[in-house]
């Protein structure tokens, strides 16, 4: 499928897609913003309860009547493994010290939101449902199919992609090794599934007919018609909005962001338990040598969300995820409908 052609069946007038950053930077005037300006915005609701979600696409309803994407994570829970959470526990009350909150608790075992967040999502009926950290049951996907509902899936290796276009999704994000915040890996193990994300595209668009949408390190014009010319069909970004106005992203994170010099970025478990990549800092080097401590995801996420709350509030970016991608130091501060054009002013130029 051409770029134009996936740009008509998504609805959408320019191939850059807001990529689903759940967790604050997503918001609704983020998501309506992109929109307004021909992409696809993407509402990231992984953390989400159901009522948040229908009340966040009620809000981008009001501010945009362009297509639009939901994106919840797919990730099967199961059985946790176990963690000794008292050495956990301790390390984190010496933060909670310093910060002036009360001791950390050790939370239950986080119940998977998924099912009740997929319901609102599929009475809502968004353009598009992605999804990411797995594939949702057949079931799902096809009463996502008979709503009308476009599905993107997430994949880090060719045999997710094969996974994903065997299960007829309509697109599929392929996540290079360069991309910020969790990495979507589902099949193979996290360290054999760090591709980079040009030669990811082009395996992937080589060996599937579905279209394949580049993320990862993406940041400017030259890298949309440098992801383009790879085979894809359109690009997700991420970090490149993370500092626009309309980013829910805490002030501490939008400076860490934009005063990137250079690239610090890690992959670490530090904060939620499964790898990602971001700005190394405070939180990150204490678990740098003491990473037997941290426990499984969801439950290092939610155990480090009171810490993380609180650094917000005191403008404290050493206790942050500061989710961020390798390209972090071209980042722009800029409204995020002029960043669209502008890539594409770019992108063209580039491609000339």
């Amino acid at each position: 499928m051409t770029t134009n052609s996936f740009l008509q069946k998504l609805g959408i007038d320019v191939p850059i897609i807001l990529a689903p950053m759940a967790g604050g930077p997503s918001t609704p005037q983020l998501v309506a913003a992109v929109s307004n300006a021909g992409g696809l915005g993407s509402l990231g609701s992984a953390y989400s309860t159901p009522e948040q979600i229908t009340e966040e696409i009620r809000r981008i309803r009001e501010l945009t009547k362009r297509p639009f994407a939901v994106n919840l994570f797919a990730v099967k829970y199961g059985e946790l493994p176990y963690v000794d959470p008292q050495p956990m526990l301790e390390l984190l009350a010496e933060v909670h010290r310093e910060l002036g909150i009360d001791p950390p608790t050790l939370p239950p075992a986080p119940q998977n939101p998924f099912a009740k967040q997929f319901e609102v999502v599929l009475a809502a009926r968004p353009a598009v449902f992605s999804f990411t950290f797995g594939m949702p049951s057949k079931d799902d996907l096809q009463r996502a199919r008979s709503a009308g509902i476009l599905l993107i899936g997430t994949a880090t290796t060719p045999d997710e992609a094969q996974v994903l276009a065997d299960a007829g999704v309509d697109a599929i994000v392929a996540q290079g090794a360069e991309a910020g915040s969790h990495r979507s890996t589902f099949i193979a193990s996290f360290e054999c599934s760090m591709v980079p994300t040009l030669d990811l595209v082009r395996t992937i668009a080589r060996a599937v007919s579905v279209p394949v949408i580049a993320s990862g390190g993406l940041m400017d014009g030259r890298d949309v018609a440098a992801a383009l010319r790879a085979g894809a069909s359109a690009v997700a970004l991420g970090t490149a909005f993370l500092a626009c106005p309309e980013s829910g992203a805490s002030e501490p994170y939008k400076r860490a962001i934009l005063s990137a010099k250079q690239d610090t970025t890690v992959m670490t478990r530090a904060y939620s338990g499964r790898p990602a990549r971001g700005l190394k800092n405070k939180w990150i080097e204490k678990l740098n040598e003491r990473r037997d401590l941290i426990l499984p995801f969801p439950l290092q996420n939610a155990l480090t969300r009171a810490m993380r709350t609180a650094a917000a509030k005191a403008d404290n970016a050493d206790y942050l995820s500061l989710w961020a991608g390798q390209g972090v130091t071209r980042a722009r501060a800029m409204p995020a409908g002029e960043l669209v054009r502008v890539l594409m002013q770019e992108a063209k130029a580039a491609a000339a």
